[in-house]
């Protein structure tokens, strides 16, 4: 299979015709449209080795996560960052390269942050490999790292290896009746304090909280926060995770709708941009249903130290990520001309012109 697919890409950059990358297409929806043929993962599967000892595991990229997810249940062991399955067949390679993540985000880490090496096909379709034992390449960028949240446009992912997490000891989610800048408020004060906190989220004036750590901790914190005790939790925070909530559910297909997702700094106040919103991470994450143009909710993120993401929804002229400064711009391009010369891999995917 890997044979296969190196011929597919060399044949392509021959050809100069572009590649849509897929794994299980959960998430086929995130970024601008692309173009091409698409060229598909799914039947480059399999865990290479598993160390849980180590807390290490590498899989190939077609792997679907239910099957990743599964093997670390039966070790007590998780992917902490908690990778979205969208309700669909979400593959290992998919995940890393759409490099999203669940509500544990804030607080265990992002997707990248668990990468600890890749093998990749390049866009001439040259086999290459990072992390492990190969640390960097000659420009010194961590390439591993690099290939989260790529969407395939440096290259197709063909194996990952992870460090995965021991499954806490207890875990508990409360929630309590308070309006968006109280909700806002309690996020940050507890973040600075003490607390085994895993996942927060507010949305129609609901605040809901997550504890995860070791017994005595969740229950002291607990006993110090109050709230209501949520029964069927684990099922909230996967709906949340796989956008499977009649907030998120299908909304901007209706005309008009889009669906934007707003990085912030978490003490960002209301933003004051629509009223239908869901936030999580700590107030890092404003989810929000508008029809303001483009152009005015990536200035108001900018306004607020971070960046706006048109998730889903027709996409604007410019693209559906926030306008890139010149120089992170040029480092783009000389990235995507040094990985992927003919621009053949998803080719448009992440900004119009690369």
């Amino acid at each position: 299979m890997l044979d296969h697919l190196i011929e597919r890409i060399r044949a392509a950059y021959e050809n100069d015709s572009p590649l849509i990358l897929q794994g299980g297409g959960s998430k086929s929806f995130y970024g601008n449209p692309d173009e091409g043929e698409v060229l598909s993962t799914r039947a480059f599967t399999g865990v290479v080795d598993y160390q849980p000892k180590e807390l290490v595991l590498t899989a190939r990229a077609g792997t679907p996560l239910t099957e990743i997810e599964a093997l670390l249940a039966g070790q007590n062991q998780m992917l902490a960052f908690e990778p979205p399955h969208f309700n669909g067949p979400a593959t290992l390679g998919g995940s890393i390269a759409a490099g999203l993540s669940g509500p544990r985000r804030s607080y265990a880490g992002a997707a990248r942050d668990f990468v600890l090496g890749v093998r990749i096909i390049d866009g001439t379709g040259q086999p290459l490999r990072f992390g492990g034992q190969v640390i960097k390449n000659v420009a010194g960028y961590d390439v591993s790292r690099l290939m989260a949240g790529s969407l395939g446009t440096l290259g197709l992912i063909t194996e990952v290896s992870l460090k995965v997490l021991p499954r806490p000891a207890a875990e508990t989610t409360l929630q309590f009746e308070l309006d968006e800048a109280a909700a806002l408020l309690k996020m940050n004060q507890w973040a600075g304090q003490p607390l085994p906190l895993s996942a927060t989220s507010w949305h129609a004036g609901l605040l809901t909280v997550r504890l995860s750590g070791a017994v005595s901790a969740v229950h002291a914190a607990q006993v110090k926060l109050g709230g209501e005790t949520l029964k069927d939790a684990a099922a909230f925070w996967q709906r949340l995770r796989d956008q499977s909530t009649a907030f998120f559910d299908k909304r901007p297909a209706a005309s008009g709708q889009t669906l934007w997702r707003l990085a912030v700094k978490p003490t960002t106040p209301p933003l004051k941009l629509g009223d239908a919103q869901w936030i999580e991470w700590g107030g890092a994450v404003r989810w929000l249903e508008s029809d303001l143009p483009a152009a005015a909710l990536f200035e108001a993120a900018k306004s607020c130290g971070g960046h706006a993401t048109l998730f889903r929804g027709a996409a604007p002229a410019g693209g559906v990520f926030s306008p890139l400064t010149p120089a992170l711009h040029t480092l783009h391009r000389n990235l995507k001309q040094r990985f992927d010369p003919k621009g053949i891999l998803n080719r448009g995917r992440m900004y119009p012109d690369f």
